[in-house]
């Protein structure tokens, strides 16, 4: 990293080129700083302060290749295009450059150049440029344009940004930060490792840790590991390695190779022993609690100083799993006394009689995590071992060991640990709220795990690029969910069809005079703005649906704009006793002009015969818990949310028929949703996907939320539930109980391919 830039995130206009050019090249860590005027490179103890000469500056500390004399061209138009007020010479401009790219991927070269950022940032910057070029009348500028903002750094300039913007209280400093990189890292030869327990399911948390492996080993064109840590047969199980393969896949995150830990016991029992006989571990019978004691105190156990003989004979005893070895454990002789804990006398091995899912009774004994990772990241060639920041106490433990075995060295990278407020990532927890009907299994909606999250509507993209924000800070505070899902609406938005939907209850009857005498169907763009998304067929009536709170606020003689249609007016309105409004008739006013109504309202023609309509229910959800960060000694029985599931039943136009579950689209006026596919009563589900505005994301909790909730069955606690527990998704035992596990056959999340099948 050679220098630092500096930029307000309310500058105006944006410098985007230097901004895009800085993340494009790593050659300087981006800083956002609410209190900076315009934006400033510090460059080997030189500072720029204008826009193109710090684009100059990064194009030539990153090696762009570059033409003096035709490059100087687009910088002059680049200064010229903010001065173009008149529209015949914006387009005039436009279209220079979109003659020139015809036979062109870059403007000056084959490749970038500092005139691509500078003339890019430019027309970025113009918002009425951007209008233009959405109306795609400049096909080979569109598709230059849009390569520059699809590339990964800049997406992850842009995604800083609304970072930025969504912390004003502070100076942030973001995506750019990864340009550091890995320490000691060689092109082609690093190799990273994800390794979960195979005792649950992923949950948000795991997720950072395993696209920032993925994210690592493609920038230095590496490969990355997934090991299942198998060293405790009391939790782990062949059915979670198979949905942790499956979470990983809903990530798009997919390994180079699928290893276990319990591929190497053999070695790390050869290893233990080696341990042993060279005077650095021993065995010892303290109890549990005793040893926890004199761990704190600097205390030495009384066989501290044991004969070698007499530890490996203890060591042969465990191994049997004998009554006598199972009071045994094997701890590393590294120190009583060390001011860091983790350094005084670990245990390294373990017994333990229960079979293990993929050796069986073969072995009794187990190597703990702080013994068994150093030494197969180590075996199997990792050379970063990416974790979080909880374990740094224990990184000197983990340099000990390996030097202690002679093996070859491993470099830490910390990063720090994801927390969302109102958000439970205990396994123990999350299992109460499954083993008590709370919620309908491990995919639920309103659970962090990713396959909850995947099944709310949040995209990969929109991860990914919330991850790399991040940066390398070490900071442990819990997030608010706005950025990940302003990130997901900002993703989602372009791409996603558009539908409309009425609420069934209170929905009003309309009679549109002037309107077709028999229905139309006219085919219409299913997104306004990108047609790619295709088209859908809408039916156009003299009969229509509008819905109660629309109807409410009609004024006598308002006129109003029916989307998709034209304007009508208000000409009488049927209400009831109770206040209700049960019909209204309008006059179609097509020569109406729509700018000028205040009232832009969706509808669905009444259903025929032929035209029918879809009964759907709409699904929306609050936070599990009631307090933003729940501490250890808090019970989460005293913090649950009363009501968690709201539902709402609507008609939807017949053309969401043609989605798949899993696909993301909007209900105009009403938000984004992630289509759940059929419930067993045949009609449609929706889930409601946050867009990241507060009301999206508030919790609900409180007076308001009456909906009634379904009884719980006897399964379930006594506690109220508005959740029903029968569920498609699969059972999992209680991390602490013995009862047999049902193998998986269905589950309400949409499918993905394993990645890893044959």
């Amino acid at each position: 990293m050679s220098g630092t830039l500096t930029v307000s995130p309310g500058a105006s206009p944006f410098p985007w080129g230097a901004v895009s050019i800085a993340t494009f090249t790593q050659k300087a860590e981006l800083v956002f700083d609410q209190g900076a005027s315009g934006v400033t490179l510090a460059l080997d103890g030189t500072t720029i302060t204008d826009d193109q000469e710090i684009i100059k500056a990064l194009a030539k500390e990153g090696g762009l290749a570059d033409e003096s004399v035709k490059t100087q061209s687009y910088f002059d138009l680049a200064a010229s295009i903010p001065k173009l007020t008149a529209f015949p010479d914006i387009t005039a401009a436009l279209d220079s450059v979109d003659d020139h790219l015809a036979y062109r991927t870059f403007l000056v070269g084959h490749d970038f150049t500092a005139a691509d950022f500078v003339l890019w940032g430019a027309l970025k910057g113009s918002v009425k440029i951007v209008g233009l070029l959405k109306n795609n009348k400049h096909v080979h500028l569109n598709r230059w344009y849009a390569h520059i903002e699809s590339l990964e750094s800049t997406q992850l300039a842009s995604a800083s940004l609304v970072e930025a913007k969504a912390n004003k209280a502070r100076s942030t400093k973001t995506a750019a930060s990864f340009a550091l990189g890995l320490q000691g890292a060689k092109d082609g030869q690093v190799v990273t490792r994800f390794p979960p327990e195979p005792s649950g399911y992923l949950h948000i948390g795991h997720a950072k840790a395993a696209m920032l492996n993925q994210y690592f080993a493609k920038m230095y064109n590496g490969k990355m590991l997934i090991r299942f840590d198998d060293t405790n047969p009391t939790k782990e199980r062949t059915e979670f390695e198979e949905t942790i393969l499956e979470d990983l896949a809903l990530l798009d995150v997919k390994g180079d190779q699928v290893t276990h830990t319990s591929d190497y016991f053999d070695h790390l029992y050869d290893l233990g022993i080696k341990m042993i006989k060279t005077g650095k571990a021993y065995a010892d019978d303290t109890e549990q609690a005793q040893m926890r004691d004199e761990r704190w105190n600097g205390v030495a156990s009384k066989h501290r100083e044991d004969s070698v003989e007499d530890n490996l004979k203890h060591f042969e005893e465990m191994k049997t799993g004998s009554d006598e070895g199972i009071r045994w454990c094997i701890r590393a002789k590294i120190s009583v006394d060390n001011p860091n804990k983790a350094m005084r006398d670990p245990v390294i091995y373990r017994c333990n009689l229960i079979p293990h899912h993929r050796t069986g009774g073969k072995w009794k004994i187990y190597p703990t995590y702080d013994f068994a990772c150093p030494v197969v990241d180590s075996l199997e060639g990792v050379t970063h071992a990416l974790r979080t920041n909880e374990y740094r106490d224990r990184n000197a433990q983990y340099f000990w060991m390996i030097d202690a075995l002679d093996l070859r060295k491993v470099n830490i990278w910390d990063f720090s640990r994801l927390n969302f407020i109102y958000t439970l990532l205990s396994k123990r927890k999350l299992h109460w709220f499954v083993d008590t009907g709370k919620v309908r299994g491990w995919d639920d909606p309103r659970f962090p795990t990713v396959r909850g999250i995947r099944r709310r509507g949040l995209t990969v993209e929109a991860l990914r690029q919330f991850m790399l924000i991040q940066g390398p800070s070490q900071a442990v505070v819990s997030l608010e969910w706005d950025t990940l899902w302003t990130l997901n609406k900002k993703i989602i938005d372009p791409i996603a069809p558009r539908h409309w939907a009425v609420a069934k209850e209170g929905k009003v009857p309309v009679t549109i005079k002037g309107g077709p005498a028999t229905p139309e169907v006219k085919t219409l763009p299913k997104h306004k703005k990108n047609p790619e998304v295709g088209e859908k067929k809408t039916v156009f009536a003299s009969q229509i649906l509008v819905e109660q709170e629309d109807a409410l606020s009609f004024e006598d003689q308002e006129e109003i704009t029916l989307m998709d249609w034209g304007n009508a007016i208000v000409r009488t309105k049927t209400v009831d006793a109770t206040g209700k409004v049960t019909a209204i008739e309008m006059d179609l006013h097509l020569e109406g002009d729509f700018r000028k109504t205040k009232k832009k309202i969706t509808w669905l023609a009444q259903p025929t015969a032929e035209h029918a309509l879809v009964d759907a229910t709409l699904l929306d959800y609050d936070y599990l818990i009631t307090k933003k960060k729940l501490e250890e000694t808090d019970n989460v029985e005293d913090f649950v949310t009363p009501v968690t599931e709201f539902r709402e039943e609507v008609l939807a136009d017949a053309n969401v028929h043609d989605l798949k579950k899993g696909d993301i689209m909007q209900f105009e006026r009403k938000g984004y949703y992630i289509f759940d596919g059929a419930a067993e009563n045949g009609r449609l589900e929706f889930i409601h996907i946050p867009d990241g505005r507060a009301a999206s994301i508030a919790s609900k909790a409180g007076p308001s939320a009456s909906v009634a909730a379904p009884a719980a069955t006897p399964a379930a606690s006594a506690a109220t539930s508005d959740t029903p527990t029968d569920t498609k998704m699969y059972r999992v035992d209680k991390v602490y109980g013995n009862d047999a596990l049902v193998t998986p056959t269905d589950t309400k999340m949409y499918k993905v391919p394993n990645v890893y099948d044959a």
